[in-house]
């Protein structure tokens, strides 16, 4: 082979990777467990069912994902200066969001509900829950609804992650805690959920703070991705997929309405 065919061959081998490794889109979950949608196993792989959704949306569009972890106070700037591609962690379609990334189409939706030690005295309201101190996950829209609703009748305590509301709450530093239904089912289900902790009930639903339902994130300018994500979510509820992932975790419908 003549020197000038070895180089364009070299060239263009070089281009080959370049795309190859371009292609691998970097998916960002918050390195807090949040289960049942995601935790990370004794192994150190993630699993649950937002990485199962995940992993199936990037099959069907033939992506190759790989999850990359931020910690969630960090994970829209993650997005926006190019350390993640997507971010697919649970986060809530809102207007407020909305002025700074895009959203794919919703994929699941979850009121906001209560939970409390067991025995509480208490309702799922305002007035009820005057003079107590409430665990919110920071920068939440669970945060926003409870300084929304509750901040002038109760303490708000804020925690980096809602697995220290939790732990707090069963330790009996804090009367309730805030936070998405499911995700409150989900520790409650646990060993020390059962022993400690029950849900006092849903909150009235408010779009201003809890949006639109959950939508993976994108940087606006990522018009194409967004886009093969949509697309993933209709083709796995179209065939089947999500309906077989939510049944290993829920046992009910936990997309919501149209």
């Amino acid at each position: 082979m003549k020197l000038k065919t070895l180089i364009i061959a070299g060239v263009a081998a070089l281009g080959l990777v370049g795309t190859a490794q371009a292609k691998v889109i970097k998916v960002g979950v918050a390195s807090e467990p949040y289960p049942p949608f995601s935790t990370m196993d004794a192994s150190g792989h993630w699993q649950g069912w937002e990485i199962d959704l995940m992993h199936a949306i990037c099959k069907d569009q033939k992506l190759d994902c790989k999850i990359t972890t931020v910690a969630w106070d960090g994970i829209i700037p993650a997005l926006t200066s190019g350390q993640i591609d997507v971010i697919m962690s649970s986060m809530s379609i809102t207007k407020k969001r909305e002025k700074v990334i895009a959203f794919s189409n919703k994929y699941y939706e979850t009121p906001a509900a209560v939970a409390a030690p067991k025995g509480a005295k208490f309702k799922a309201t305002p007035a009820s829950m005057k003079g107590l101190t409430i665990g919110v996950e920071v920068g939440s829209t669970n945060q926003a609804y409870a300084k929304k609703f509750f901040s002038k009748t109760a303490t708000l305590k804020t925690y980096q992650t809602q697995d220290q509301a939790n732990q707090d709450l069963a330790a009996g530093r804090i009367d309730a805690t805030i936070a998405d239904e499911m995700a409150l089912d989900g520790f409650l289900k646990t060993k020390q959920g059962k022993a400690c902790c029950e849900l006092v009930g849903a909150l009235p639903y408010d779009s201003e703070t809890l949006g639109s339902g959950i939508g993976a994130g994108f940087r606006k300018s990522d018009t194409a991705l967004r886009e093969k994500f949509n697309k993933g979510i209709a083709d796995v509820r179209a065939n089947g997929e999500y309906q077989k992932i939510t049944k290993k975790y829920f046992t009910f419908d936990i997309y919501g309405g149209k």
